[in-house]
């Protein structure tokens, strides 16, 4: 296994990719205190209120997703090593869970880019299943990836960090800085992170926002059929890109966290 330096040095490279993630200009700071400020005044009740409700929110959306990734897609990932098992992942070494997530993105990228050049064929015949298809890809990668640092993307909880995943990705000014505070300390005990459930609420917003505009920019660019094969794969490709990089940073400091402290408790 590896040694404590060796995951410190892991890390560290996390943390500074999570703080060039979370840099907002100035302006942006701006648009995010009147968020801040409801976040401050509202009384503790609620906000765990509506922090179950949003957790549900996620919970419901992901489960649509439920049977598209399970554990016996394992096997393909670590063939040359012969793991069968989830338990059997969580013993690998972390170099090896790093390449079966680097080798799944590559694959999932040009599937991705073939599939916005397809629609971009199509035009308005079959832009119409571009945002289901690409969303359906996003939420199977964020639970291949899953699999590939040993969690069970079935599971409420994985559920829920999935979703969690996408928002952050989709999430733009308000609600980046909430969720990526959340996604960094999934696992520490939910009363010793505060929620700051406006700004989330406006980060949920925003992903159908995103959503809205890339359909909105593919519809306009796919008027133009070459232009919009182009598009469709630069596009798609971009997204699944995304979302790889984030999912991979993310499982990696749980799995890098959750080795640490056993290497302490041993000590």
């Amino acid at each position: 296994m590896e040694t404590v330096n060796y995951l410190q040095d892991e890390l560290t490279a996390i943390h500074k990719w999570e703080k060039d993630q979370g840099d907002l200009w100035f302006w942006e700071k701006l648009s995010r205190l009147p968020f801040k400020l409801l976040d401050k005044w509202t009384p503790a009740f609620i906000q765990t209120k509506i922090g179950q409700l949003l957790d549900e929110m996620g919970n419901y959306i992901q489960n649509g997703g439920k049977l598209l990734s399970n554990a016996s897609s394992i096997k393909k990932y670590y063939q040359h090593l012969s793991v069968h098992s989830l338990e059997e992942v969580q013993n690998l070494p972390l170099a090896e869970m790093k390449k079966a997530a680097a080798k799944l993105a590559k694959n999932r990228k040009k599937w991705a880019a073939l599939q916005g050049a397809s629609t971009g064929v199509g035009g308005f015949l079959t832009l119409s299943l571009d945002i289901p298809v690409l969303l359906s890809m996003q939420i199977k990668l964020l639970q291949d990836i899953a699999l590939c640092y040993g969690y069970e993307p079935n599971e409420k909880k994985e559920r829920i960090f999935i979703v969690k995943c996408l928002q952050f990705v989709s999430a733009d000014v308000v609600g980046k800085k909430t969720i990526l505070n959340q996604l960094s300390n999934y696992d520490c005990n939910s009363e010793q992170i505060k929620r700051e459930v406006i700004s989330e609420m406006q980060g949920w917003r925003e992903v159908v926002y995103a959503y809205r505009d890339s359909f909105g920019w593919k519809k306009l660019f796919q008027m133009v059929p070459v232009v919009g094969i182009v598009f469709g794969a630069f596009s798609n490709r971009s997204s699944i890109e995304s979302i790889a990089e984030a999912a991979d940073m993310f499982y990696r400091k749980r799995r890098i966290v959750e080795r640490l402290k056993m290497e302490q408790v041993t000590d």
